[in-house]
């Protein structure tokens, strides 16, 4: 294993871990940016109320997109594991 093949195992990761979190992460911000509007057009400024709804948020859209998450996990730990029984 040369420094190519390592740049590119650590480079498949962290995109492998990106699309994984990205519908999480994206659905978290929506909300977020949401409850911040109605806390500034209603001028509450309750520190709590940001979390219940993005936990809520965040376990639907892990549900939905657990499939496709564990798809993508299942391609990278197949190519990785693809590299190490060609010898990389």
């Amino acid at each position: 294993m040369n420094e190519a093949d390592a740049i590119d195992l650590v480079q498949s990761a962290i995109w492998t871990i990106i699309v994984a979190a990205a519908p999480a992460v994206g659905a978290a911000m929506l909300v977020g940016i949401a409850i911040a509007l109605i806390q500034a057009l209603t001028q509450i400024q309750e520190m709590t109320l940001t979390f219940i709804p993005k936990i809520l948020v965040i376990f639907a859209v892990a549900a939905v997109t657990a499939s496709f998450i564990g798809a993508q996990i299942f391609a990278f730990t197949e190519e990785v594991y693809g590299r190490i029984s060609t010898g990389f």
